[in-house]
């Protein structure tokens, strides 16, 4: 319930005329919400809300909450561009920062805008680029404002009928051929070799004159460095095309080696990721994207300029894409990622690359010699922020899929790791621990993984049908996920089963 006043004495009133409190108010200054709201918004029942004591709705979502599992009570390792740990002295802000408005004017707004022009320069020396917009609301949405660029540099040169291809590895996020395909571009799949990493020799064959850019993480998906990559630059380069750099696994080298010294001329950070603020339930994030000196007057309007007096938005960039945020960006976003960097300081901050590898690696040689499990591609290589294992030889043994094993995780009291991504990996499991995570929750979750192994081969009832102590037992996925099937509310699971949809 609410109501927007436009002034004193010109109310816009929205669903409230049976509202008792607003309904005195309204009688008391002699308002008519008739002549103020078309008869087609003004509800003729009484809002259908329950009648509860504050301690009862506490209560039930305490309840709730206790029903999900959440990093506050265990390993919680999903691989790939996932929200790690978030520091609980993150999560607290002043309040006066959340009354900010977009439109004040730049003099009322100092405080804000250094905050934004100090994180970006701190991303940029991270980084190794030469200017960052933090303008981005969350990663896939600063993929498409790099390849949107790219896409811009080339026009600008009259080459965008010529470059229309955008080449990504075949271990690649998702996302990353999602952004190129909406940005105009034909998507090139190169092959992973058997070390790992891109085959030189399949790229070599995909890059021509039509080639954009080449869009690429490191490490790449399977936690692995691509050591070739100075090479991979040379190569895309050469041909007249643009590195991207998808910073989903930042962590895995922060501090340590920077992609604008690889060569890259875009790179792409997911703030909530790998600088620790908070992105569950779908945001607010930020996926600040670097660039090299080349393409700053391509980058979205406005960014945040010092000229050692006063700080100011620059709309005056000759050849930007134009704005891709509504205003600037998440601002209490920036707020977290400025805290955490400061808090760390650069030591702090290689603590993370090397401390998240060093988790990856000893998880690796707990598990290595396990049957059922395969490390795949050069089981030897170390790993660096995360780990992909495959469980095809379990399931071609026994017949229990990853899937079961991750449900049977649950009933151990962690939470499973990503499943069946990459894509190149059968039957794959990808673990990442980060830094977070002590010595001791790492063995545990090892040989937890271990046992559950061993019940698949010796009691293989019990793996396939958990969880067997969670709130709710094992959910058909496919009704889970059918629009007519899904219930997302108690009314919408009343109503569906009423038409013996469930």
């Amino acid at each position: 319930m609410g109501f927007v006043q436009a002034s004193w004495d010109e109310p816009l009133i929205y669903e409230l005329k049976h509202t008792a409190p607003i309904k005195r108010w309204f009688d008391s200054v002699e308002i008519d919400i008739n002549s103020y709201v078309p008869s087609n918004l003004i509800r003729g029942e009484n809002i259908e809300l329950p009648d509860l004591p504050e301690v009862e709705v506490s209560r039930h979502y305490t309840r709730l909450s206790r029903m999900n599992f959440s990093v506050d009570l265990g390993t919680y390792p999903l691989g790939s561009c996932t929200m790690k740990y978030n520091p609980k002295e993150m999560i607290t802000l002043r309040d006066d920062a959340r009354w900010l408005h977009p439109l004040q004017d730049e003099s009322t707004i100092q405080g804000a805008l250094e905050i934004i022009y100090r994180l970006s320069k701190y991303l940029e020396v991270i980084t190794g680029t030469d200017r960052v917009t933090l303008q981005p609301a969350a990663g896939a949405h600063g993929e498409l404002t790099g390849v949107l660029m790219i896409r811009a540099y080339h026009e600008d040169r009259g080459e965008s009928k010529l470059r229309n291809e955008i080449i990504v590895p075949d271990s690649a996020h998702g996302s990353n051929p999602a952004s190129a395909s909406m940005a105009g571009f034909k998507v090139v799949t190169v092959p992973t070799g058997s070390d790992g990493n891109v085959d030189l020799e399949a790229l070599k064959v995909a890059l021509s004159k039509r080639t954009a850019g080449f869009m690429i993480t490191n490490p790449n998906t399977l936690g692995l460095f691509e050591k070739d990559i100075i090479e991979i630059s040379k190569m895309v380069h050469e041909v007249g095309g643009l590195m991207y750099y998808d910073g989903a696994n930042l962590n895995g080298i922060l501090g340590i080696v920077r992609p604008g010294d690889m060569g890259f001329d875009i790179v792409h950070l997911n703030l909530h990721k790998t600088f620790s603020t908070p992105h569950g339930g779908g945001g607010p994030g930020a996926g600040a994207i670097g660039v090299k000196k080349h393409l700053i007057d391509y980058l979205p309007v406005p960014i945040v300029e010092y000229d050692g007096k006063q700080y100011r938005l620059n709309y005056n960039l000759p050849k930007t894409i134009g704005a891709i945020h509504g205003f600037y960006g998440n601002f209490l976003v920036f707020i977290k990622a400025l805290a955490y960097i400061e808090i760390m300081g650069e030591e702090g901050l290689k603590e993370v690359a090397l401390r998240s590898t060093q988790n990856t690696n000893k998880f690796l040689d707990l598990i290595r010699n396990t049957r059922g499990i395969e490390i795949p591609y050069d089981p030897k290589r170390p790993r660096k922020h995360e780990c992909a294992i495959s469980l095809k030889p379990l399931e071609k043994e026994t017949g229990i899929r990853t899937l079961d094993v991750a449900k049977r995780l649950l009933d151990y009291g962690v939470h499973p790791p990503t499943i069946y991504f990459p894509l190149i990996v059968d039957e794959c499991m990808l673990i990442e621990f980060t830094e977070t995570e002590s010595d001791e929750n790492v063995e545990k979750y090892a040989s937890i993984l271990i046992k559950i192994i061993e019940e698949a081969y010796n009691n293989p009832q019990v793996v396939l049908t958990a969880p067997h102590n969670t709130t709710i037992g094992r959910l058909d996925e496919a009704k889970a996920s059918h629009p007519k099937t899904m219930a997302l509310s108690w009314k919408m699971f009343k109503k569906k089963q009423s038409e013996k949809l469930i």
